[in-house]
Parts: C-alpha cells; sequence; structure tokens
C-alpha cells in the first residue's frame, strides 16, 4: 500500500494514480494525511478490501510531506561506518546520535529551498520511517509491527550554524524552511522483498554523490525502533531519519556546499525520488 498527501488531502496511490480516502470511504477516514496514522490498522484493513474507484492523475509538485504535522521527528546520526569515517567520528555503539528537525522543516518531495545567506549547506539522503502505532519498549524482533510505513527523507543541513558554538546546534543547523523533504508518498514494509536491503542514492545536477545500501545501517530500522521506544514512547505518526551514507559535502576534500541553481535529486529504491532546486 502507498499512501500520499495531495494538496493537503489524503491519497491511496495505485497504478500510479490517486483515490481521495476521504470520498471513497464515504467520510469514514478523514481527509487530514497526518490522522491517519491514530488508526493505521484500521485503515489498512478497510484499504486491503475497499472496492476503490478509479484514481486521477495528479503531478509531484502536488505533493506534501505524507506525514506533514508528526508530533516528534527523532533524526539518527552516524549511522553508516562510512559517514562516521569520513565526519571524523568512531561508529557508535550502544545508542547512536539522536537530534530532531522542527516541524516547519517538513516540506513535500518537489519544492524549491531557500539557501541561507551566508551557510554552507549541505545534502544528506535517508531512509525515513514512520510509526504506526504506540510503542513503548518494544522489541527487534517485534518493531516492524509497529512501522507504518518508509518514505525517502533528506536531512539536509547547514553546516555552520549546526556546528557552531560551544556545543553543536544541530538541531537548528537541520531545521531551516524545507530542510527536511520526504516522500513521495508512504509505502508499507510487505511491499518490499527485504525493507532491510534498499538502495538509496543522491545527485547534484545529475552527479552522483552518495550511494549505498540500508542494509549497510550500524543500527537498523528494527534496532533504532527498540532503542527509542526504550527510552520514549514513539507515537502514531512519529518520524525517524535514519542516518547519512558517505558522500556528504562536509567529508569531501575539498568540501562541497550546495549553490543557488542546483537541483539535488534523492532516490531509494521501491518507494521513489525527492527533487529539490536551490534558490537564493
Amino acid at each position: 500500500m502507498r499512501i500520499a498527501n495531495l494538496s493537503g488531502r489524503l491519497v491511496l496511490i495505485a497504478d500510479g494514480r490517486a483515490v481521495d480516502v476521504e470520498r471513497a470511504s464515504n467520510g469514514r477516514f478523514a481527509a487530514d494525511p497526518q490522522a491517519v496514522y491514530e488508526r493505521w490498522r484500521e485503515f489498512g484493513n478497510w484499504a486491503a478490501s475497499a472496492d476503490l474507484p478509479a484514481g486521477a492523475a495528479f503531478e509531484p509538485s502536488e505533493l506534501g510531506s505524507p506525514v506533514p504535522a508528526p508530533r516528534q521527528t527523532l533524526a539518527i546520526g552516524l549511522n553508516y561506518r562510512d559517514h562516521a569515517s569520513e565526519s571524523g567520528f568512531a561508529a557508535p555503539e550502544g545508542l547512536p546520535p539522536v537530534f530532531t528537525k522542527f516541524a516547519t522543516s517538513i516540506s513535500g518531495p518537489v519544492t524549491e529551498v531557500k539557501l541561507p545567506a551566508e551557510g554552507h549547506t549541505d545534502w544528506e539522503v535517508e531512509l525515513v520511517a514512520v510509526i504506526g502505532r504506540h510503542t513503548e519498549a518494544v522489541s527487534e524482533a517485534d518493531a516492524w509491527s509497529h512501522v507504518a510505513g518508509l518514505a525517502v527523507g533528506q536531512d539536509i543541513s547547514e553546516r555552520i550554524v549546526q556546528l557552531a558554538g560551544p556545543a553543536p546546534q544541530f538541531s537548528l543547523g537541520k531545521s531551516f524552511p524545507g530542510f527536511a523533504p520526504i516522500g513521495p508518498w508512504l509505502v508499507t514494509p510487505d511491499e518490499f522483498d527485504d525493507p532491510d536491503d534498499l538502495e538509496l542514492r543522491c545527485a547534484i545536477n545529475g552527479e552522483e554523490v552518495q550511494k549505498s545500501r540500508t542494509s549497510n545501517l550500524i543500527f537498523p530500522v528494527p534496532a533504532l525502533v527498540a532503542r527509542l521506544s526504550a527510552v520514549l514512547p514513539l507515537l502514531p505518526g512519529d518520524v525517524i531519519f535514519t542516518g547519512t551514507p558517505a558522500g556528504v559535502g562536509l567529508g569531501r576534500d575539498p568540501q562541497r556546499w550546495l549553490a543557488v541553481g542546483d537541483e539535488l535529486v534523492s532516490t531509494i529504491e521501491g518507494i521513489g525520488e525527492l527533487r529539490q532546486t536551490f534558490v537564493a
């Protein structure tokens, strides 16, 4: 199953076309894309058996984030060994670094992003996992049953703000408007042969700058859900940015930053792509 946010309305994606959920369910489920996660299991059962009408064509630019207003957005640092190495850190043990991306940074899959006037803006393609039910002290073995689905994410990062001060400001440096595109839709785990092994790639103006597989995650999705839920309850519709592989601008020699006019394309196998254009 694939769900999306089409011009602020919850839709099912079938054969590349969009079915409006509120209309197809005769009002049983609201149009608000965020509200569906509170009734995720009920919604999944309905969608599996519903006689859906024909869908409508749409443009990718009409899509918003499939999770537009999560109560908690948890982002994971240094979760690929090659990225930890290029960043000058040892690979984490136990629990990786955790920060947040504030809600106003969340956007849809096809956007224009304003670059900070004086900054070093970097890219980080990431697999995003979305929680589908209240999750507290769950085991790794049971963790996938608590995940509603997966999406593509970009943890766009302004490195000057992130690394300034007596202590790093990770959350601020990663939360400028548009710095958390998510999409193009949410894909349920059952759609994948192996949801723990997906290729992810990132390109700038057609030049590939990142390529890896989620099987290289130090802490894969089940481990993250288990470790995070041991500390705090994860709520329906919460978002986890799972970390990025090597190839970011910060780790290059010379370092490289996004510039006005650049097009950033982020892709994950079996899900789709994000497309960001950077403006002054």
